[in-house]
């Protein structure tokens, strides 16, 4: 069994300063760059989104932020601009150990749909190319850590549990934005997939 630690959205943006910041998002990057040795291989995701993308508030007029609208592939949160290719923002933590990564899978880029997980965009169709490098490299067994618990963490662990791994939530080195009840309905939607929340 060759087991992979997959560390979702270490990134400016997410963490305090930034333009969707996670509360405490920084204070995992230590213990993520201790981790990263014990696994076989380390795989960095990071949100890149086109300028105006459609997940982006300003991009409806009379929208706020985490508002909702309706989207061909169903509900869409609204988000403040974030993680826009290129900026100070989308950039990875300066104390995240990038070096390690054997893969940075960016996500997020098609302007026309917005992308939590790091298997498939958010109509749960579009691959983004992960499932199919994981295969290519014998990896059946997954730790996810990062941000946040409850959008682009918990989305990862239930595709990837449906696509067949083992996968464990190292919730000690994740944080969750919890919007609205978010982070209660994440952890048993996990869990029904069969998702380790450890």
């Amino acid at each position: 069994m060759t087991h992979a630690l997959i560390v979702i959205d270490m990134q400016n943006d997410f963490c305090p300063g930034g333009a969707l910041a996670v509360a405490g998002g920084d204070e995992i990057v230590t213990g993520i760059n201790a981790l990263m040795g014990d696994f076989d291989a380390v795989i960095l995701t990071q949100d890149w989104h086109p300028a105006g993308h459609s997940s982006f508030a300003s991009s409806h007029p009379g929208k706020a932020p985490f508002e909702t609208v309706e989207m061909a592939y169903g509900t869409q949160v609204l988000w403040p601009d974030h993680c826009v290719q290129g900026s100070a923002g989308a950039a990875f933590h300066d104390a995240l150990d990038a070096t390690r990564a054997d893969l940075i899978l960016r996500k997020g880029m098609n302007p026309a749909i917005d992308s939590y997980s790091a298997f498939f965009e958010n109509d749960h169709e579009t691959p983004t190319g992960l499932h199919g490098y994981l295969q290519t490299r014998g990896i059946d067994r997954l730790t996810m850590v990062g941000l946040a618990t409850d959008f682009c963490v918990n989305f990862s662990a239930v595709d990837a549990a449906r696509l067949g791994y083992a996968v464990t939530v190292n919730e000690a080195l994740c944080r969750a934005i919890d919007l609205d009840g978010s982070l209660a309905a994440a952890r048993k939607g996990m869990a029904d997939a069969g998702v380790t929340v450890a």
